[in-house]
């Protein structure tokens, strides 16, 4: 119980009170609410940063991934000077034209969950090379250890991200007529004349990246690319020259 004290000054008998019980519980009851809120506060803080955090893990990852997508396809169909004064048609080229050995990229008119295509590096790496969807992983196609051979790894971490979606879709940016000397023979199907003359094909994909962070499903992250084949394709339509019609 509160204690009183009692004085006397000058005759007079006065008792002062301290606090009492009921004071007492409103006080602690207030400072629990303080407590709660302060706590409730620290704990959003925290979870906010987390989150933040894993944003931006799975940012990165992705970035990352993307870059060594992008930079190794737009190198598809690239090879040596031999490759390219011999021809410069694509996989099946018209009688007469060479063919260019690494002109073969896929997938070549849907959209599609693996991409594959070589290019010359060295005499010991010419692919192919490509990268694909394997269940919550991308995977890439790349050379091992000498005399290994290609052999598909991990690209992204699957301990830290849980990839989605991976879509690969082809579309061709331009594909432009190179002027011959002849007109081409008469066709009913193109009164120009100009069917049979060689084009120059100019290649792009488009790449989408979806993933979410592997310990929180609710983080999730996309990207978005346009890869353009930095060899353009000449592509031979004559099927009695290699290249204009006689």
């Amino acid at each position: 119980m509160p204690m009183m004290r009692v004085t006397h000054r000058a005759g007079m008998r006065t008792a002062q009170l301290g606090v009492s019980l009921v004071e007492l519980m409103i006080g602690i009851t207030v400072g629990l609410f303080v407590v709660a809120a302060a706590s409730a506060l620290v704990a959003n803080q925290l979870g906010d940063n987390r989150r933040l955090l894993l944003e931006m893990q799975v940012q990165q990852d992705l970035r990352a991934s993307m870059d060594i997508i992008t930079r190794q396809l737009r190198r598809a169909g690239s090879g040596t000077a031999n490759n390219v004064q011999a021809g410069l048609a694509g996989a099946t080229p018209a009688a007469g034209g060479a063919a260019n050995p690494f002109g073969t990229v896929t997938p070549s008119a849907a959209p599609a969950t693996e991409t594959t295509f070589s290019y010359y590096f060295d005499a010991s790496q010419q692919g192919p090379y490509g990268f694909k969807l394997d269940g919550v992983v991308i995977k890439s196609l790349m050379k091992q250890a000498l005399g290994s051979g290609y052999q598909w790894q991990d690209l992204t971490d699957r301990n830290t991200i849980v990839v989605t979606s991976f879509t690969v879709t082809p579309r061709t940016v331009t594909s432009t007529p190179l002027p011959c000397p002849k007109l081409c023979p008469p066709d009913a199907s193109d009164p120009t004349g100009r069917y049979c003359w060689p084009k120059l094909v100019v290649r792009s994909y488009v790449v989408d990246i979806e993933a979410v962070a592997k310990s929180d499903a609710g983080v999730r992250r996309g990207l978005r690319t346009d890869v353009r084949i930095r060899n353009d394709l000449v592509q031979f339509n004559d099927p009695t020259a290699p290249v204009c019609p006689a």
